[in-house]
């Protein structure tokens, strides 16, 4: 039986007798095909049927309303304005591109494609020097600094925007805000150089030192502190008597910044990964209720440090305020949550992440290797179900060169997996990570961008918008009954209805369809 998919590709039509290109999929074709059989034996027609079949049953209701000044047969308009379904990507490179039309198109996703923004609180360039957080822009977040900078990503604050102008910018453009994140023990991209020494006191830092040989060196190669023989015979308590001084300030500075931050965006951010990736703590049995210091794997931290940072974060934000806790470790996370919940902490959301950095993973996925299929998709968030909205907060898809036939890998594996974390009731959003080719962290990949580093869009992007403002928009022309009333089915979101009424006046509202 012959297969098919569509995608759009640059916008322009590929075939004649479509409006969409169509890429044959049947054993026949020749050996240049893009994904293999094997792995169109996963996503199959059957399956891809029970996909519609459960995206009409989770992300659709019904709608009825009567319209004011509407007679039997009156023509109504009914168009989505927006969705409910989170469609994310992070804003990290907010006018940074180095070009003004380059960062106005990159500006112009959020509205257009993406309705909600991660913003960056990575504490490590955050607050680059202790007391002095970077919310406000100084003269080299200015885009007309940006734009004269060489090698951006040579500069320390790459993917670090201040956060008063993105915050600013998302509530003129009704963007959805989501902050990231507000504890995390990542020494590399979280944790402050200067922390430990700015919560030792000189009396302390000897004792310190016969734990710890160097403090966090900032490689890559070497991601955390350096631990002695003595560290490593101690427990937590043992440490936190040890340096009782350190403890108690460390613990300040953890939950301090976690309440700045969150005084200042109180009513203005939406949701936020209050911890991000403690779940591998929690199944190594470290975050221990009570204790003042945890040996992390990370290294030293705050002990039971993420339910310190939900504790602190409820404390000062409002009930709207979603808290996420977000990790990539799925075999833990579910039961993290449960536990955090079972001791008093506020959380809303379970995040979740997907991460296919490799070029290698995309090309086995092509091949047929079983990973990433339907039923692996299905298992996983089965696992994370536990009552709790699941956003699926970080994704990446890497093309695996800059062929034509390698950006349709992703476009066809992004494709099929959006429709399928779409068509799952417990899911809340999705979140792309790197918008733009070779603008991610170092070391991460410089093709998993829905757009070239010039902003020119790639198969993935049609795909994408092809769901987006296409496939899962509802778009339609109805007439009113004998009571005014019109009923359609639509996509979760508000809509914009318009109708001409019996006196000949322009009507319209905006209706919520929940």
């Amino acid at each position: 039986m012959k297969k098919t998919i569509s995608i759009m590709i640059g916008g322009l039509l590929c075939c004649a007798a479509a409006a969409q290109v169509r890429i044959p999929r049947s054993a026949a074709e020749d050996t240049d095909k893009v994904m293999s059989e094997k792995y169109w034996s996963y996503w199959n027609d059957d399956v891809q049927k029970k996909i519609d079949a459960d995206i009409e049953a989770n992300r659709k209701a019904d709608a009825s309303l009567k319209l004011d000044g509407a007679a039997k047969g009156t023509k109504v308009s009914v168009e989505q304005i927006s969705h409910d379904f989170i469609f994310g990507a992070h804003i990290f490179n907010f006018n940074q591109l180095g070009d003004k039309s380059i960062n106005a198109k990159y500006r112009s996703l959020f509205g257009s494609l993406f309705n909600s923004a991660t913003i960056p609180f990575y504490w490590d360039k955050f607050e680059l020097e202790p007391g002095r957080p970077r919310f406000c822009s100084e003269y080299w977040d200015l885009e007309e600094y940006w734009n004269g900078v060489k090698d951006p990503k040579m500069q320390i604050h790459w993917r670090r925007p201040p956060t008063d102008d993105i915050v600013k910018f998302c509530k003129q453009q009704n963007i959805r805000i989501h902050g990231h994140p507000l504890a995390w023990g990542n020494r590399q991209w979280q944790v402050p150089a200067w922390l430990f020494e700015a919560c030792t006191t000189p009396q302390e830092r000897q004792k310190l030192d016969t734990l710890i040989k160097k403090y966090p060196e900032r490689s890559v190669k070497n991601k955390a502190e350096k631990y002695t023989k003595k560290y490593g015979e101690m427990t937590p308590k043992q440490i936190a008597e040890y340096i009782p001084e350190f403890t108690e300030r460390l613990n300040k500075a953890y939950v301090e910044r976690i309440q700045q931050i969150c005084r200042r965006y109180a009513d203005l951010v939406d949701s936020w990964d209050v911890t991000n990736e403690s779940s591998t703590d929690f199944g190594k049995g470290v975050l221990i209720p009570g204790d003042k210091i945890c040996k992390s794997h990370y290294g030293i931290m705050p002990g039971d440090y993420p339910w310190l940072a939900f504790q602190a974060a409820q404390k000062i934000l409002p009930q709207k305020a979603r808290l996420n806790l977000n990790d990539y470790n799925n075999k833990y996370t579910a039961a993290e949550a449960k536990d955090l919940i079972s001791r008093g902490c506020k959380v809303d959301i379970i995040g979740s992440q997907m991460h296919l950095f490799k070029p290698k993973s995309t090309l086995d996925i092509a091949a047929g290797a079983e990973l990433r299929t339907p039923d692996e998709v299905e298992e996983t968030m089965k696992g994370l179900d536990i009552g709790l909205p699941i956003h699926l907060s970080e994704i990446t898809i890497t093309a695996p060169d800059t062929t034509q036939k390698g950006r349709m890998m992703q476009a066809i594996i992004l494709r099929n997996l959006y429709r399928k974390w779409f068509s799952i009731k417990p899911m809340m959003g999705i979140t792309w990570w790197n918008v733009v080719d070779d603008c991610g962290a170092p070391g991460e990949p410089s093709m998993s961008g829905l757009f070239t580093r010039g902003m020119n869009p790639k198969p993935a992007f049609f795909a994408l918008d092809g769901l987006i403002n296409r496939e899962w928009k509802t778009i339609l022309d109805t007439e009113a009954d004998d009571q005014g009333k019109i009923n359609f089915r639509g996509f979760r979101g508000k809509y914009r209805i318009s109708w001409i009424d019996k006196d000949g006046n322009e009507r319209s509202l905006v209706y919520h369809l929940k």
